[in-house]
């Protein structure tokens, strides 16, 4: 084991932390591209058809507008990483454009996301394990399968980033086969007759969009991953670029036309009862369950990449943040194979929490939209203060006259900035209870609240935000 003797920045703290050598550019493009796409491709597409049933094949229009969000959002995060290629994405561009306040709040706010998503895809992930155990979802037996959702991946990352790394790469070459069947084979048993009624809902066509766009967003969740981790990947101003828009746009695809197969294939009504709603359309097409119990092992393998991901994801950003002195010591020190181990158990403990919590009150679906809704939320934030980064930068190179790709970064900007807004004004639940429906603003705002004493007690040890390179094409 190599060991290093640091002081962490801006604490003025004379003594040392003993930590190991942090590994830099373990990712190259394949694994970054991995990386993207396992992160983005967990079980929320394949959840989403249950989640998306109450509004019908509306859904589609749905997720055909939050696919150029999401494409928008790709660009954006390409052109940032490319001009600023710093540790923690999101949180990195709020800081260095907006100042320490609000490089804290959005660090703060990813976490949440990081964690929170981490639990929505574990309740998720077990509705597809229990295609096989627990058929009757026995409610804490479903924790305890979760739990175990949780720290295997866990364990996994804290063994070091290679090995992370070598399971994201076999992960997510396996989910896309169930992507790519529904997206080729399954559109030609798509009967026309389940497209009507096309909105269901009983809303209109605007509010019934708005609220399927919601649930949308967290199947492109992780669009930012290879930003976040710009330190692990190498040659950052080339390959994180790259893997961004090649793993979105890869991901935009099939994601379109499997959910335009399954909705085709399984009529709504049909889909609001189903725990495997892929499961249940491949079924649909063999006249059997053999074909289902084989979809559901592969998105359990697909889930496990995703909890994989998004488990590094969870401790990266903190870790940039500690570095900065904006978090705590505790999530800048590595353990003995160079991982975070603080921001990894810290993350996984919260993820286990508000699992059990939602597990608590509902079992199922209304567990995974309530914690859908909640990560969307607090990904939504950071996800507007990048592109507001963005067009302040773009402005201030229009007065200098750098004006090469003005136009294209701005307006993908302000179109990021909408959707944004959009995705948290829809992040409600359906249902009659004021409580229900606001149940994931409450998560979020709670969770939030927590880090206010942390900043308060860190804002005056923070180390003066980065000066911004000029533009580069």
């Amino acid at each position: 084991m190599s060991t290093t003797s640091v002081t962490p920045p801006g604490t003025g703290d004379t003594g040392t932390v003993e930590r190991a050598a942090e590994p830099r550019r373990s990712l190259g493009l394949g694994a970054a591209t991995a990386l993207i796409v396992g992160s983005i491709i967990g079980v929320g597409i394949f959840n989403l058809p249950t989640s998306l049933a109450a509004y019908g094949p509306i859904s589609l229009v749905a997720m055909a507008l939050t696919t150029v969000g999401a494409l928008s959002l790709a660009v954006l995060f390409a052109a940032l990483s490319k001009r600023l290629p710093a540790d923690g994405g999101p949180y990195a561009y709020a800081r260095a454009a907006f100042g320490n306040l609000a490089g804290f709040s959005n660090a703060w706010l990813y976490w949440i996301t990081a964690w929170s998503g981490n639990a929505a895809i574990v309740v998720g992930w077990v509705l597809y394990v229990e295609q096989f155990l627990n058929k009757g979802q026995n409610k804490w037996i479903s924790v305890l399968i979760a739990l175990l959702g949780l720290w295997i991946p866990a364990a996994i990352n804290l063994s070091g980033v290679k090995n992370m790394g070598a399971v994201q790469l076999w992960t997510s070459v396996l989910k896309f086969i169930p992507l790519v069947f529904m997206s080729t084979v399954g559109l030609f048993f798509i009967s026309s007759g389940n497209f009507t009624p096309f909105n269901t809902s009983g809303d209109s066509a605007g509010s019934a969009i708005g609220g399927a766009m919601a649930l949308c967003l967290f199947s492109y969740l992780g669009v930012e991953c290879a930003a976040v981790a710009a330190a692990k990947v190498r040659d950052p101003d080339r390959n994180v670029p790259r893997a961004t828009i090649l793993g979105t746009l890869g991901t935009a695809v099939v994601y379109l036309l499997s959910l335009t197969a399954v909705f085709g294939i399984v009529a709504s009504g049909t889909l609001a009862d189903s725990s495997a709603p892929f499961a249940t359309a491949v079924n649909e097409i063999f006249g059997g369950t053999w074909a289902g119990y084989l979809m559901s092992a592969l998105v359990v393998v697909s889930g496990f990449g995703a909890l994989n991901g998004w488990t590094m994801i969870c401790a990266e950003m903190p870790l940039a943040a500690a570095k900065d002195g904006l978090f705590p010591k505790a999530f800048g020190r590595l353990n003995d194979r160079g991982v975070p181990r603080f921001g990894i158990i810290s993350s996984t403990v919260l993820a286990s929490v508000f699992m059990t919590l939602s597990y608590a009150g509902a079992v199922g679906i209304t567990v995974f939209n309530t914690l859908v809704f909640m990560s969307g939320i607090t990904a939504a934030i950071p996800y507007a203060f990048s592109a507001l980064a963005q067009i302040k930068w773009r402005l201030r190179d229009h007065r200098e006259l750098h004006t090469p790709r003005f136009v294209r970064d701005v307006t993908v900007a302000v179109i990021a900035v909408i959707f944004s807004v959009l995705f948290i004004v829809y992040s409600r639940n359906t249902g009659s209870s004021l409580w229900k429906e606001y149940l994931p603003f409450i998560f979020a705002g709670v969770a939030f609240l927590a880090g206010i004493p942390i900043y308060l007690r860190h804002r005056h040890q923070m180390d003066e935000p980065p000066a911004v390179p000029a533009w580069r094409p």
